[in-house]
């Protein structure tokens, strides 16, 4: 519509400039007056329209979002509290006895420890996120700030009379400091202490599946032992009773072998299982006494930085 106004108006110009009649001077004013009369009543509602847009960014989103400021500093002060105490509680590992530990691992532990493995990943997922989603909110903001506090005006020969704006609203000052504390955060690194502890738990899960392999290998080899030990007892019992005595001898004298060699390889098997299971018990424990303290204290540092 100001683009239309200033056409008519250069026009009208060009029309007195050529002598044109009264009648056609007077035809371009009443156009331009009336283009006049609906600018201001067009500004007039924006300025209407922005000023309640004005009162609701003042009196209704400054509050709240102050308010929603001060609900998650509780939450993370109460967050810095619990992970305080749990740093006390994980401390004590360094002098926790392993040898009062389980000797071998069960399926229950298994169970547990890749849940736990899980539980740390969806903590770093909906870190990530909860960090990342805040920048980008606090961005938007910002971003529709800048476009809310554009003057608007007008380059009619009448100024259109607006109501005063506040160019400095407080949400500004609020926004930036907000963006500004957000971005010195030390996500990354809260961020990289759940990832190397989810490695080391993943770690961890590797040697337990080996320890359950060798245990089923010794299991196996057991029940088979077992059961070529019950077949070369009957071996035997047949034999004393002369059915075939060469025959059985030799067939008793072979089945003894076997049962030997199934003893000897029973016995090196449960010793390799019995020493892989020291191993992932030292390993375990051992990881855990250092990454365990280390990941929160890292992760402390982020909510009472806050």
């Amino acid at each position: 519509m100001k683009l239309e106004y200033k056409r008519k108006v250069a026009w009208l110009n060009k029309k007195k400039k050529h002598g044109a009649s009264v009648e056609s001077l007077e035809k371009t004013k009443a156009v331009i007056s009336h283009l006049h009369m609906r600018y201001i009543v067009d500004m007039q509602s924006m300025d209407s329209t922005v000023s309640e847009v004005n009162r609701l960014r003042d009196e209704q989103l400054y509050p709240k979002l102050v308010m929603l400021v001060d609900g998650m500093g509780n939450m993370w002060a109460s967050m810095c509290v619990h992970h305080d105490s749990k740093l006390k509680v994980v401390e004590n590992l360094k002098s926790l006895d392993i040898s009062l530990a389980s000797k071998e691992m069960t399926k229950h532990h298994h169970e547990h420890t890749i849940q736990l493995q899980y539980i740390l990943q969806e903590w770093y997922s909906q870190f990530d996120k909860l960090v990342t989603h805040q920048k980008q909110y606090i961005q938007a903001l910002n971003n529709w700030l800048k476009l809310n506090l554009i003057p608007i005006e007008s380059n009619l020969k009448d100024k259109v009379f607006s109501p005063p704006r506040v160019q400095n609203p407080p949400i500004q000052a609020f926004l930036h400091a907000w963006h500004d504390y957000l971005e010195k955060l030390p996500d990354e690194v809260a961020k990289y202490a759940i990832s190397s502890f989810t490695a080391v738990v993943k770690t961890i899960i590797i040697h337990q599946d080996e320890e359950m392999k060798l245990k089923e290998k010794c299991e196996e080899t057991r029940k088979e032992f077992l059961r070529k030990k019950r077949r070369s007892a009957l071996d035997e019992t047949d034999a004393e009773r002369g059915e075939d005595a060469n025959t059985k001898d030799d067939l008793v004298s072979e089945r003894e072998f076997v049962v030997e060699s199934l003893k000897k390889r029973l016995k090196e098997e449960d010793e390799a299982h019995q020493k892989h299971c020291i191993q992932v018990r030292e390993k375990s424990l051992g990881n855990l006494k250092i990454r365990l303290p280390e990941l929160l204290g890292y992760v402390r540092l982020f909510p009472c930085i806050l």
